[in-house]
């Protein structure tokens, strides 16, 4: 509680009084104390009614509450179930909220996340902090207490919340994704269920998920990473995209994965969850958060190295297309695209006349033709000339003689 209420404070004293206060008006117990001397408080009956009262407009949800039963025979107080687990869950918001990662009542925990099949898979915490460039995450607190495979289940179980149809699909879609598998990559993510619950990431892929592992040694953390990495890599690695430039692409597509990070809940306190102690599954190196989740060879590239490619074989195209157009065999320069077309066309082939010269030339047989042709109607069109008379006189002397 002092943690995360007062994450600047180099004691609890503010805290501690405040709760004592809290306690005199009857709103909050001790519930135990823990082998460290750290108690635990939880809110009375009293204490939830005026906390639901206070949160609840505001649409923050609060935790059940815990009764306080004792046993009949001992009298021992029944239900002190906060254990080491709920410690490092809590330990772990605190660490993020003293990192500026989240507001103290952006956390969130045992959110239930209900799949097809009526299994409910519980985040242990999730923090939404859009001011920090985490908009959502969905955080695992693991002792060591799982076994590394129960988490690879638990990310995959994840997955396929991510691919859920929201309730209000259409029809169409939701015939889309039943009419094969696979289908669901189609649909874009403001569709889906995840997107009526939380907010967009601003990155690519589904809700991130971070597993964060308490009280354990780096051996064991080392070896469930591995088999995280391994057997889990179905849901969180990217693939290759779809494209026509597929050799000049080497940008990956995380569009349907859950980009997942894991940390210790010791480096944090050490550190500060601010610091590069986050590891993105599939890279080597911590990272701070945000630039764990960022995808620097994602979408952004797959854009930049697509618009490069396309260039380039735009380039190549004219490249070729030049090497193919004609050359005038009268007078040697290249067709124009215009004449080119013509003697290809097959709704102009037929008047484009000789195939084997230019533009130009063609025009100046076309011209000439034409001159040709006008030459000759003018012939045509012209009085014949009158024939000369070889015997002039003959006429006359017949007319003499008959009159």
């Amino acid at each position: 509680m002092w943690k995360l209420t007062r994450p600047d404070n180099q004691h609890d004293k503010l805290t501690r009084d405040t709760l004592l206060d809290l306690q005199d008006h009857h709103l909050v117990r001790i519930e135990l104390v823990r082998e460290d001397q750290r108690q635990v408080w939880v809110l009375t009956k009293r204490g939830h009614g005026e906390a639901k009262k206070l949160l609840e407009p505001k649409g923050i949800r609060i935790s059940a509450l815990r009764e306080e039963k004792y046993d009949p025979d001992t009298g021992e107080l029944l239900g002190t179930s906060y254990d080491d687990h709920s410690a490092a869950v809590t330990s772990t918001a605190a660490e993020l909220h003293r990192a500026g990662i989240g507001h103290r009542l952006g956390f969130q925990t045992e959110i239930g996340h209900r799949l097809a099949d009526g299994y409910v898979q519980r985040a242990d915490l999730v923090v939404r902090a859009p001011q920090a460039g985490v908009p959502a995450l969905l955080l695992e607190i693991d002792r060591r207490s799982e076994d590394a495979h129960d988490l690879v289940a638990k990310l995959r179980r994840y997955w396929e919340w991510g691919r859920l149809l929201s309730k209000d699909a259409d029809k169409l879609t939701v015939d889309l994704v039943r009419s094969r598998p696979g289908a669901i990559e189609d649909v874009g993510h403001e569709k889906r269920l995840w997107r009526r619950v939380y907010p967009p990431t601003g990155r690519e892929g589904l809700v991130p998920l971070a597993f964060v592992f308490a009280d354990t040694t780096e051996a064991k953390v080392s070896n469930t990473v591995a088999v995280l990495e391994e057997a889990g890599r179905r849901f969180w690695a990217p693939c290759r995209y779809e494209t026509y430039y597929r050799e000049a692409i080497t940008a990956k597509d995380y569009s349907q994965g859950v980009p997942v990070v894991v940390t210790t809940l010791e480096r944090l306190q050490e550190h500060g969850a601010d610091a590069a102690v986050w590891r993105r599954l599939g890279r080597k190196d911590e990272q701070t958060l945000t630039d764990a989740l960022d995808n620097p060879d994602g979408d952004a590239l797959y854009r930049r190295q697509y618009a490069r490619a396309e260039a380039e074989d735009e380039r190549r195209r004219v490249a070729e297309r030049e090497a193919r157009r004609p050359v005038c065999t009268r007078c040697g320069r290249k067709f124009t695209d215009q004449r080119w077309e013509e003697i290809t066309t097959h709704r102009t082939a037929w008047k484009a006349g000789d195939k084997s010269v230019c533009g130009p030339c063609h025009a100046d047989d076309v011209a000439r033709e034409e001159a040709a042709a006008e030459a000759a109607r003018l012939q045509a069109a012209a009085p014949p000339e009158p024939e000369d008379d070889s015997e002039p006189g003959r006429g006359r002397g017949w007319f003499r003689r008959r009159a």
